[in-house]
């Protein structure tokens, strides 16, 4: 075999190598966006809806601290009559190791609440944990707290 070969067959592997990695963080950064939205859009009057979102696509370990939380989170939510609507602003990997990925996800969100009728827009960040090894699960989600009104 040539050198020159070699090189091109090395340069077609890195190559396709890059095209896996940047194929993956893309469907991590869409996974991640598309939970976060989710867990953002609330409805005071379907709030059991808004905690089927949260618990989407959520390993069952996370599954289970949003349904010993849910209680408390309703306590907050449905007297100050919260409701948002979020939309996607960006998001970007921040880590990634052996198939764990960490996004960082950041949102415009409108929101109105009994204490603010006239709506108030913000921007929410959240950092979620995907694990590509487990389809794709949601393992972690730092944030959920900065997209709840605040008492």
């Amino acid at each position: 075999m040539s050198v020159s070969f070699l090189l091109w067959l090395s340069a077609r592997n890195e190559l396709r190598e890059a095209d896996s990695i940047a194929s993956a963080e893309k469907r991590a950064e869409e996974i991640a966006s598309e939970y976060a939205v989710g867990a953002s859009n609330i409805d005071y009057q379907n709030f059991d809806g808004w905690v089927r979102n949260l618990k989407s696509n959520t390993s069952p370990a996370l599954t289970n601290k949003f349904d010993l939380t849910a209680p408390q989170l309703k306590e907050i939510v449905l007297p100050l009559k919260w409701s948002s609507n979020a939309t996607p602003i960006a998001a970007k990997v921040k880590s990634e190791d052996a198939g764990v990925y960490v996004v960082n996800v950041f949102l415009s969100v409108t929101s109105t609440s009994a204490q603010t009728p006239e709506g108030a827009q913000t921007t929410v960040t959240y950092t979620v944990t995907l694990d590509k090894n487990a389809d794709w699960k949601i393992t972690d989600v730092g944030g959920v707290d900065m997209a709840l009104p605040i008492k």
